[in-house]
């Protein structure tokens, strides 16, 4: 059985932050910039609070069968409202999208390789 990879993005909305927290997060703003964004397995957080309240984590995983994207949007959902949790914050908006890149459109390169050309 071939293994598959799923990106999932878990994103929402940071509620009702406190001065403390606004200023921890501020503090760690370089380290969750969406420049250094990355689909990771334990979860890479993203977010500017300079411009809005909005975050977002992206997970990487993987399963053997289509169906286990569910089980692995499930995971990533959890682990984010455990992050969330950890450090106190709080949250509203949450919602998750998850990609099996098996089924992912190929690129022009990707599909020039695929045929086995190199033009």
């Amino acid at each position: 059985m071939t293994t598959r990879t799923f990106r999932i993005m878990v994103r929402g909305v940071f509620d009702e932050l406190t001065a403390d927290q606004r200023a921890r997060l501020l503090a760690d703003a370089a380290e969750h910039s969406i420049l250094r964004a990355a689909f990771t397995p334990e979860g890479h957080l993203s977010y500017d609070l300079t411009a809005r309240t909005a975050f977002t984590f992206r997970f990487l995983d993987s399963g053997e069968a289509e169906e286990d994207i569910l089980n692995a949007t499930e995971r990533a959902e959890e682990a984010a409202k455990a992050w969330l949790a950890e450090g106190g914050f709080g949250y509203k908006n949450l919602r998750s999208q998850a990609e099996d890149l098996s089924q992912a459109a190929l690129g022009k390169r990707q599909r020039r390789a695929a045929a086995g050309r190199t033009d």
